[in-house]
């Protein structure tokens, strides 16, 4: 039942005219649509946490059967992390009390080591599963995180491994196993399944065990409970959780695919609805139609209205259209029955307008997703280069703060952990003359960058001459270029400094940059108009 409107009168007992609010999205907007839209305002944790499972589930099980999800998932994958993710250690030598010199030849002992550590293709030490190298693990973690909007591990401590120096490994944990103990409801102190202080801060985790009725059978999650300190008490890592918070005391992290979990598999009903039109429309080109009811084709034959009847006629119709082949130059001609026409069908409906639906839904759900649009839909029928180098800087920025957030702050943790390691054990040692210990100063010790996958170059020459102008103007460095295409400058530096070698002892001439240019000098090339639907 719809309430009366209410007003005030004043002492004329004319109407109170009512108060404009400051900004119209809060009122009730041009004609009252906005009246029964009243959103509750919440918490990150209020709103995310009573829905975090279902919503999880649902974005998981649109990345395995859909195809555009698990494209978008891809997208992040190979522009974040791409195929290697090298270290780039750079201890802050100045709070250290070491020269720039020493810190240099330490960052190279340790790179070194920690490579030969992480990468291993065989062993895989640094997985507790020995299934991942580091760079299999951060792309595993980035997936995930695409996916559900977090990642979770535990440090492990393992003695006694074959072959290997160290002892650290990370476990990557599903994150639906972190849920409160006997799925207990949430409290100020217990949320999600992560203890928090006063503060918000997490300091301990309930991980359920995985099920050992066969992961067939149920959804893998044991009636187990066990609780991971964050840290030990000297400071130690012992859970790995990486998301990026969206509010005041977000406690875990929310999956992207939640703001546009209705377009997608509305998209995939769409497309399979019109597959199926398509197949219908398709599956005749012509059809026989007669003019003589059944009543009176049994008159023709002289027999009653029967199913015996009735099946013998189609039977008669059947063997005379099978005989009746009659061609003039190889090319048959149609002989009917009296009273029989023949008459083609075509497809009808097409397209209707479901190519420009399709597309506007696709960019609906890249939005959503923060990757461009033509990557997503694999697209670029419409595409020029000025609208393909937006799109691809518009996206390679919001991937390089994921690589920053994401990717480089789980790799860092895991550096952190294997570090300490080898500083402890003396396989590391520290340079002479450093005035802080690794627990003084962990932050400085443990500084890095990460190298993922480089940026796409839509015009190779184009890009190469806009490295060049940045290097040789100041503006930029070989180490932030080369990191661009995700290349080390020291690996490529000491790379072109054996090949001069090997070229000059072979007898052959340096490279020249001039002949270079010679031979692609700049040109103007026409920009191409977007292609027609």
């Amino acid at each position: 039942m719809k309430l009366p409107d209410i007003n005030l009168l004043d002492s004329s007992g004319r109407p109170i005219p009512k108060a404009d609010t400051g900004y119209t999205g809060a009122g009730e907007g041009f004609g009252g649509q906005m009246r029964r839209w009243n959103p509750r305002p919440q918490t990150a944790d209020a709103a995310l946490l009573p829905s975090l499972k279902t919503g999880n589930a649902r974005a998981e099980d649109l990345v395995r059967n859909h195809g555009l999800a698990s494209n978008g998932v891809q997208l992040h994958v190979d522009n974040i992390v791409g195929h290697l993710f090298r270290l780039s250690y750079k201890p802050r030598w100045r709070a250290l009390g070491i020269s720039e010199a020493d810190a240099r030849a330490f960052a190279s002992e340790v790179e070194a080591a920690f490579t030969e550590y992480a990468e291993d293709p065989i062993n895989c030490w640094v997985d507790a599963e020995r299934k991942r190298t580091l760079t299999m693990m951060i792309r595993e973690v980035v997936a995930t995180h695409s996916t559900v909007g977090e990642a979770t591990g535990t440090a492990e401590w393992i003695e006694n491994r074959p072959g290997s120096l160290f002892n650290t490994a990370i476990k990557l944990v599903n994150t639906h196993r972190i849920c409160n103990p006997q799925n207990k409801p949430d409290s100020q102190s217990l949320r999600g399944g992560v203890e928090v202080d006063r503060f918000g801060a997490a300091r301990r985790y309930w991980v359920r065990s995985t099920s050992i009725n066969g992961l067939g059978l149920n959804n893998g999650l044991g009636d187990i409970w066990t609780p991971v300190d964050r840290e030990t008490s000297w400071g130690r890592q012992q859970f790995l959780h990486v998301f990026e918070p969206r509010g005041d005391g977000q406690t875990r992290g929310a999956n992207q695919f939640l703001s546009v979990m209705e377009q997608l598999p509305q998209l995939g009903k769409l497309q399979q609805t019109k597959l199926q039109n398509a197949i219908v429309n398709a599956m005749y080109a012509a059809v026989i139609e007669s003019e003589l009811g059944s009543e009176a084709a049994m008159e023709i034959i002289g027999g009653e209205m029967s199913t015996d009847k009735l099946t013998d006629y189609m039977a008669t119709l059947a063997d005379y259209h099978e005989g009746a082949d009659i061609r003039l130059n190889g090319v048959k001609i149609p002989h009917l029955m009296p009273g029989e026409n023949l008459k083609f069908t075509t497809s009808s409906n097409a397209d209707n307008g479901f190519s420009e639906l399709e597309s506007s839904i696709i960019r609906w759900i890249a939005a959503g997703l923060n990757v461009p649009y033509e990557a997503l839909a694999k697209d670029y029928s419409r595409t020029t280069y000025s609208s393909a180098r937006a799109s691809m800087m518009e996206g390679w920025r919001y991937y390089m703060g994921r690589r920053k957030i994401i990717a480089s702050r789980w790799a860092s943790m895991v550096f952190a952990l294997w570090l300490e390691e080898a500083l402890d054990r003396g396989i590391i040692r520290l340079p002479r003359g450093a005035t802080r210990t690794f627990w003084e100063a962990k932050a400085s010790w443990c500084n890095a960058e990460w190298i993922g996958s480089g940026r796409m170059a839509i015009d190779g020459l184009k890009e190469v001459k806009e490295s060049i102008l940045l290097i040789e103007s100041g503006l930029s460095t070989y180490e932030k270029e080369l990191a661009k295409m995700g290349e080390d400058y020291q690996e490529v530096f000491a790379q072109q400094v054996r090949e001069m070698e090997e070229r000059r002892n072979a007898g052959l001439p340096p490279p020249s940059w001039v002949k270079a240019l010679a031979l692609a000098p700049d040109q103007e090339e026409p920009e191409a108009a977007p292609a027609t639907a």
